[in-house]
């Protein structure tokens, strides 16, 4: 991580515990929003108008985070108005490097060969993790926000007025059900599998465990009335968070993180509601299932002799 912008230390995927060995996240250093006319959004400094090829994304495909702001991207039709690079899948003792595999790029706009450069481009005195997904403002040189679930909040209606986008991931009869569905899916699944993989006690683990599968048995009884998605006939926010953990589910956490008491193959609902949002235009191209093996397999501090494992190959 850096320290006063100096790279201090090997990377470690534990960032911080508590006295029982939970496993906690940092908490996201940059909260500022694009908005239609560049008036200050719910956190930070204003000055971030939605304009065509302003801004830029620097993700990854093993990273769920990073992934929900690239399926958004693709389902709002924004893949001409903002740029991706996409970083290697196998962590390095610097964190996340550009190039060097296939599917990964170089940093062709900023000339970084590590991510945390990047962070210290803007803050030299940054300290913190430097993590994925980055909104970077070209014009300003800065990044907007590194935090996923503002991204893909501003992503859904900051660039409508240019796009004519009707689609809403947010709609307003079910914000506060999403809202609290959101929540308590971050807490269980999307952090939870986490909490189980980086757990550094059998306590925190066996906790961690179980809220994963009382999350996953609550989703496939939720989706057995034969709805599509988890409101109804409509995609929203809530979807996208919650594939993007399931995408990821059978090739990495089931092993890698030991949440295995079963595969979601073995879940019917949730296995056909993960291929159904899948084959939903654009969003299969957010998936890389050889980077997401490639990056969960090569953390030194789960898996030491980083052997990937030669299968699923495939999704579904």
């Amino acid at each position: 991580m850096l320290v006063n912008g100096i790279w201090t230390k090997d990377w470690q995927p534990v960032q911080a515990k508590d006295e029982q060995g939970r496993f906690i996240r940092q908490t996201s250093g940059f909260r500022h929003w694009i908005t239609p006319d560049g008036e200050p959004g719910p956190t930070g400094d204003g000055g971030f108008k939605a304009e065509k090829g302003r801004y830029h994304l620097y993700v990854a495909y093993i990273c769920p985070w990073a992934s929900r702001t690239l399926m958004v991207r693709a389902l709002k039709g924004l893949e001409d108005y903002i740029s991706i690079s996409v970083v290697n899948p196998v962590m390095t003792d610097q964190g996340w490097q550009f190039g060097h595999a296939d599917g990964a790029d170089f940093d062709e706009l900023n000339g970084c060969d590590y991510l945390h450069q990047l962070y210290t481009k803007v803050d030299p005195q940054y300290t913190g993790r430097a993590t994925v997904p980055v909104l970077w403002d070209k014009q300003k040189q800065v990044i907007v926000s590194n935090e996923s679930a503002d991204i893909i909040r501003m992503l859904n209606s900051a660039f409508d007025h240019l796009t004519g986008s009707t689609v809403d991931l947010y709609p307003e009869p079910f914000r506060e059900e999403i809202e609290t569905l959101n929540q308590r899916i971050y807490q269980q699944l999307n952090n939870g599998v986490y909490q189980a993989g980086f757990a550094s006690s059998q306590f925190a683990y066996e906790e961690a465990y179980h809220n994963v599968f009382s999350m996953l048995d609550e989703l496939e009884s939720r989706l057995a009335d034969g709805r599509p998605f988890l409101f109804g006939d409509a995609l929203t926010e809530t979807d996208v968070r919650t594939f993007v953990t399931l995408v990821r589910f059978d090739a990495a956490y089931h092993g890698v993180f030991k949440c295995n008491r079963n595969l979601l193959a073995q879940m019917p609902h949730l296995y056909a509601y993960t291929k159904r949002i899948y084959e939903i235009d654009g969003i299969a191209k957010t998936v890389r299932i050889d980077h997401i093996k490639q990056g969960y397999y090569s953390i030194k501090a789960l898996n030491p002799g980083r052997i990937i494992p030669v299968g699923p190959d495939s999704i579904f």
